[in-house]
Formats: C-alpha cells, sequence, structure tokens
C-alpha cells in the first residue's frame, strides 16, 4: 500500500319576499303583501321604504349574530387542533397529511445503487469461540480480529477514506516497509465498513459490495497502471457469519520504489445490519514472509 506524505332565484331589491325579517303589512296576512286596492297609495313617498324593525326581528338578528360568531369561533378552533396536530402535512410526528406530499425519499449511498439489498440481514448463525491473544476490536465496523506483535505497529495514519463507495478504514495496523520519493509503502491489515443502504432491516449484496471494495482499493493505493492476477473470489463464513473474501496479487512498477508487486485481501462480513465489516489486508512482495498471516487474520475474524 503507498501511502504520500505531500446542495335561488334572485329576487329584485326592496322586495322583502324571501326575506327572514319581512314584516307582514296591511292586506294579506300570510304573504304580508297588499291586496288590491286595499289603501295603496302610488304617490306615497315613503313607498318602498322598508318597515322599522320590530323587538322581535332585533332579537332574531342579535341570535344570529351570536350563533354565526359561535361557529366561527368553533371553527378556527377545528382548524388550529389540524394544523397542530400535521393534519394538512405540518406534523413533526408524522410528517404527512392528507394534503401534504409524501417526504421526499433521501438520496441513496453508491453501494445501494450499484449492489440493491436482496434479503434481509442473515441469521445469527454459529456460536464460534473467539481465538486466544490479543485483539483489534473496531465497534465502527462490528468486527474483531487478530492483533500481530511487532514489528506490526497500532494504525495510527487517520481515516483513509477513498473509492466508489467511500469505506472508512481507520483501525488496525501496520508496517512501514520502505521509503521512496512518493513517500511510504505500508503492509497493512485495517478495517472500517461499507456505508449502509436505505432500507429497514436490509442486507447488502456481499459479492457485489465485495468486487467493488477491492476495485476501489486498487484503483486508491497502488501506482497506476497495474496488473491484476485473481488469486480467489467467493462467498466464505467466518466467525459463524456470512462473509465474502477477495484475494489477488498486483503487478505494479514507481520510480523509487522497491516492491514490484503486493498480496491484496478484502473482506466484506455481514453483521446482521445494513452495512458490512471490511478488513484489508497488504502485504508487499518485499516483505513475503509475512503472507501467511492472511489466512489465520481473516479465520480470526468474529463479529462482535
Amino acid at each position: 500500500m503507498s501511502i504520500s506524505t505531500s446542495g335561488g332565484p334572485s329576487v329584485p331589491a326592496g322586495d322583502g319576499r324571501g326575506s327572514p325579517w319581512a314584516r307582514a303589512s296591511a292586506g294579506d296576512a300570510t304573504t304580508g303583501q297588499p291586496l288590491a286596492g286595499a289603501g295603496v297609495d302610488n304617490d306615497d313617498p315613503d313607498e318602498g321604504v322598508p318597515p322599522p324593525t320590530t323587538p322581535s326581528s332585533s332579537r332574531t338578528l342579535l341570535w344570529f349574530g351570536v350563533a354565526a360568531g359561535g361557529a366561527l369561533v368553533a371553527g378556527v378552533v377545528v382548524i388550529l387542533v389540524l394544523v397542530t396536530t400535521g393534519f394538512f402535512g405540518g406534523s413533526t410526528r408524522s410528517g404527512v397529511g392528507p394534503f401534504g406530499a409524501l417526504p421526499a425519499e433521501p438520496s441513496r449511498p453508491p453501494l445501494a445503487r450499484l449492489c440493491p439489498p436482496p434479503s434481509d440481514t442473515a441469521p445469527a448463525g454459529e456460536s464460534v469461540p473467539v481465538p486466544e491473544g490479543p485483539r483489534v476490536t473496531d465497534v465502527d465496523a462490528g468486527i474483531s480480529y487478530t492483533q500481530l506483535g511487532a514489528p506490526w505497529k497500532p494504525w495510527d495514519r487517520g481515516t483513509w477514506k477513498d473509492g466508489t463507495l467511500g469505506v472508512e478504514f481507520k483501525q488496525g495496523y501496520y508496517i512501514v516497509t520502505e521509503t521512496y520519493s512518493e513517500g511510504q509503502y505500508l503492509a497493512s491489515v485495517i478495517s472500517g465498513k461499507v456505508p449502509a443502504t436505505v432500507g429497514d432491516s436490509l442486507s447488502l449484496d456481499l459479492e457485489c459490495a465485495g468486487r467493488q471494495v477491492a476495485e476501489d482499493v486498487r484503483n486508491s493505493y497502488y501506482p497506476r497502471p497495474n496488473e491484476k492476477e485473481q488469486t480467489r473470489n467467493e462467498r466464505i463464513t467466518v466467525g459463524g457469519r456470512p462473509a465474502w473474501v477477495s484475494t489477488f496479487h498486483l503487478t505494479f512498477q514507481a520510480t523509487g520504489l522497491q516492491a514490484r508487486g503486493e498480496t491484496v485481501a478484502v473482506v466484506l462480513v455481514d453483521v446482521g445490519r445494513p452495512d458490512a465489516g471490511v478488513l484489508y489486508i497488504s502485504i508487499p512482495d518485499t516483505h513475503q514472509q509475512l503472507k501467511p498471516e492472511i489466512d489465520k487474520i481473516i479465520a480470526s475474524i468474529r463479529r462482535i
């Protein structure tokens, strides 16, 4: 591994017919209209002027006003209740009312687009004893694995996040195998996790994700161009959990770099949640004596 240091019908006006407050006049007590010849004077200047309001009609108007006011207040109260409970889509509890738009689907991370989750999370599997000896426990990734001793040293290089999936590697151990013009070259055993997919209780497509993570590390951490020889690419079980392992050898050349190749292993482990634990192991050809450690480290992986 190479590491460089350098958003209704109308009513004529004046006609009292149809009005609930029309007062009966002389003539027809039923209709309130004057009978023909019943003292109608067409020259009377007061003709057509509405009769004076009586106490009875005043009370009617008063009660109508009270009723209308009460109805208005009740309507306002109902509207306030509907608004505060989110009926119109503004509720902080539900977020959706009958007139509110459905919430927008959150943007999906690259893995959710590249590898749609096919099924529910994997079953718990068999309980497998944890190997004895020192271990690295990566709570964020959901896995633990064997901690090798000297000359390995604990990872202190911060978070590495590159590639399409943006896997964050931030825990493990490494050896500086050489220093050259571009910086330092490392042997490494580091872990992280694949970003979660969108959806509840959905697992990753381990094969698709595993292949993509392997390409990400190849393109991000090695001199280019390089040649890849695949040695292993299969579904396995580690610590009783479903996993996908990809191992390969890269051949490359860089000015001043003694290493001309490297053995790489990428393991994705279903840890029972919508993201997968990832372990990345790299051993340059200049340190062939470390290669037997690869299988031992993979076999030591356990879900925590």
